[in-house]
């Protein structure tokens, strides 16, 4: 069986195919500047050249047909016939409290991620798009729908609602959801086999730290808190992104500034972060290296980087009542030594033992970066959301 991961955003598509017999990938990609004379098409088969092409894609319909040209084609393709493709899967940002699992998409299905637009409107429109330029392209063939805030959904009261007046969460769902659950969810499970321990006997801290980052604690296999909220602008300092902060800023700053609703809202996720306390650069590399060479700004936002990260740990540990492995993911977290050195220097009194040679290993498979006589695993799992979706569109077809 051969399923094709999409995951759309408002100009952009990656998409991935899999080979589910062995869970193979036979080619990747991504299309860039949709809705653009000079679109950008890049295709990557498993094993062949790389693969781009400039043209006009003006619309994410037009987007999946050069996809899939692209993926039956006679010298870069790895099919003979779109026929062979047997499902969709879908990256969907916001599912809410409606959907605490992966679905097939039908009617109400899409009626239902079209209701939750409010609550990502970055994202679960452009995920809607994806789903219908699917439906035109290849109206017989199923697809399935894999939510970011599913894994999350698992959380308590205690640890989603917000100290506001109950009647927003009742009326208009204002709660914590958390986001990256995919990911969250699959390096938990890497990290558990890879130990060799059953995932339901763990207290595991995840970091999935890239230009956006979050922290989900996992204890006895379910997430039971995540350091994002309603949307991904709570919780740590990321690339472009504040992180938490003081509610009291916004009509402060919007009184004192004389900015509107949007831009503030603008400023907190586009001009924050890394970008707003180094004055130069949202990416860790370019923040490390500057600070290797001494430029005091660079310097002050890895510190506060690390510090909020460190933070949230220990309070993950607070909350599980103790922990048994921290995982670091995601670009940051799998590639920067410095940042897992930084905070693991830190968190001895957990008993946690780097070992620095280890740290400075490479590779794209899980590996253990602790001492054997640390009392906290350390691990380092790159994260495959996409190998989830897969998984996910294959169970619920095979149903």
């Amino acid at each position: 069986m051969k399923v094709l991961v999409i995951n759309a955003g408002s100009s952009s598509l990656k998409y991935q195919l899999y080979n589910m017999t062995d869970e193979s990938v036979l080619a990747k990609g991504r299309v860039e500047r949709i809705g653009m004379d000079s679109s950008i098409l890049v295709h990557e088969p498993t094993g062949g050249e790389e693969y781009n092409t400039v043209s006009e894609i003006l619309d994410h319909t037009i987007a999946i047909r050069r996809v899939l040209e692209s993926l039956t084609d006679e010298k870069h393709g790895v099919m003979k016939s779109v026929d062979e493709i047997d499902a969709v899967g879908h990256r969907v940002v916001q599912g809410a409290e409606s959907f605490k699992e992966s679905v097939l998409v039908d009617k109400d299905v899409k009626k239902e991620i079209r209701r939750l637009f409010d609550l990502a409107p970055l994202h679960n429109p452009a995920h809607i798009m994806g789903i219908e330029a699917v439906e035109l392209n290849m109206p017989d063939v199923p697809q399935v729908v894999v939510f970011d805030t599913a894994f999350h959904q698992t959380m308590p009261e205690k640890a989603y609602l917000y100290a506001i007046p109950k009647v927003l969460y009742k009326k208009h769902k204002v709660r914590r959801y958390g986001f990256h659950g995919t990911s969250h969810y699959y390096v938990s499970l890497a990290a558990a086999e890879y130990l060799k321990r059953p995932l339901k006997e763990l207290k595991v801290i995840t970091c999935h730290i890239g230009n956006g980052g979050s922290l989900t604690a996992v204890k006895d296999g379910i997430s039971v808190d995540t350091s994002m909220g309603m949307t991904p602008l709570e919780g740590l300092i990321m690339g472009t992104r504040s992180g938490d902060l003081d509610p009291a800023i916004v009509p402060y700053v919007m009184n004192k500034e004389e900015l509107s609703i949007g831009e503030v809202n603008f400023m907190l996720n586009k001009h924050s972060g890394l970008m707003a306390i180094s004055g130069s650069s949202s990416d860790m590399r370019e923040i490390t290296d500057a600070m290797a060479e001494g430029d005091a700004n660079s310097t002050l936002a890895f510190e506060m980087f690390e510090y909020r990260l460190r933070k949230y740990i220990g309070s993950y540990v607070a909350a599980m009542d103790g922990v048994d492995v921290i995982v670091f993911t995601a670009g940051i977290g799998e590639n920067s030594a410095i940042v897992r050195e930084k905070v693991c220097e830190n968190l001895t009194y957990l008993g946690v033992k780097l070992d620095p040679e280890l740290n400075k290993i490479r590779s794209g498979d899980p590996r253990r970066i602790s001492t054997p006589d640390s009392k906290v695993e350390v691990l380092v799992v790159p994260t495959n959301e996409e190998l989830v979706i897969a998984r996910d569109t294959y169970k619920l077809i095979q149903k």
